[in-house]
């Protein structure tokens, strides 16, 4: 899943392609969008709210999109290249003289007010990359449910918006701490949200998501993606797992990230933790 470092770098691509500029295609490839015109107005501004994108569009109108698991961004020059493949896979294209751009496999692509983005995005905690990023009160939203695990907590976008799956287990490796751990005994929230924001700040002009400091392949991460493989800091087994509610894939260093209660995660499933992007 695209997280909220890739959603900041999509709206700065798409900011340079369209702000200013009037549109000259506008190709929504969605039932409930097929036959909306918004050719010969300009584009205001392209703004990411954790994993959301908001682009606002002359005469009040916003263009939401989310990415969610699949969805990708592609810019070219107008004119000077086919649209990308498969073209079954593209839900929207914005076109103007010098760029086009392109949403594929994009399964939130919707018109609203520019008065309504609050339906959209008001529910979102503090952004990490945002200008009004505020540790101290996502700290305060995580705390708010103790005995919630904090792999889970760390996911859910009315703490901080902008945490996926690759952050929330690396940050978990990063703190010591077993993703299932209770809030309540993982430590300080304040340092989970400021770890997290330097995390995201760190990759924000980069491709990829880096948590090691060593960019060559296989050396990126951690624990995500290592399972099997031993751990870079102890050299124990990493272990990978099924977690949460809903369920997301996991992993985890043993000795590094000890369990609270002395055990192993089982197939426990949590109740009451479900979470809105």
């Amino acid at each position: 899943m695209p997280e909220g470092d890739t959603v900041y770098q999509a709206a700065r691509r798409l900011r340079a392609a369209l702000v200013d500029r009037e549109l000259t295609v506008t190709d929504f490839r969605v039932p409930a969008l097929a036959t909306v015109d918004l050719t010969g107005r300009s584009v205001l501004e392209v703004v990411p709210r954790g994993k959301h994108l908001l682009t606002r569009i002359e005469g009040g109108v916003t263009l939401h999109t989310h990415l969610r698991m699949d969805g990708t961004w592609h810019v070219q020059d107008t004119g000077a290249h086919p649209l990308p493949r498969p073209w079954h896979a593209i839900r929207l294209v914005l076109a103007n003289a010098a760029h086009t751009v392109v949403g594929m496999r994009m399964p939130v692509v919707e018109l609203l007010r520019g008065a309504d983005e609050s339906t959209v995005v008001g529910h979102l905690g503090p952004d990490l990359l945002g200008p009004d990023w505020d540790a101290p009160e996502a700290a305060r939203r995580l705390a708010a449910r103790p005995r919630r695990p904090i792999g889970e907590a760390l996911l859910d976008q009315r703490n901080l918006a902008g945490i996926g799956n690759v952050y929330r287990v690396e940050l978990c490796f990063l703190r010591g701490v077993a993703p299932w751990t209770p809030v309540a005994e993982a430590g300080d929230p304040l340092a989970w949200t400021v770890l997290a924001q330097r995390l995201l700040a760190a990759n924000r002009d980069r491709v990829g998501h880096v948590t090691t400091g060593d960019t060559r392949p296989g050396r990126r991460h951690w624990v995500y993606g290592r399972a099997g493989r031993p751990c870079a800091r102890c050299g124990t087994g990493i272990r990978r797992a099924d977690l949460g509610d809903p369920p997301r894939v996991t992993f985890w260093c043993p000795r590094c990230q000890p369990s609270p209660d002395g055990g192993t995660p089982g197939d426990r499933r949590p109740g009451g933790s479900s979470y809105r992007a």
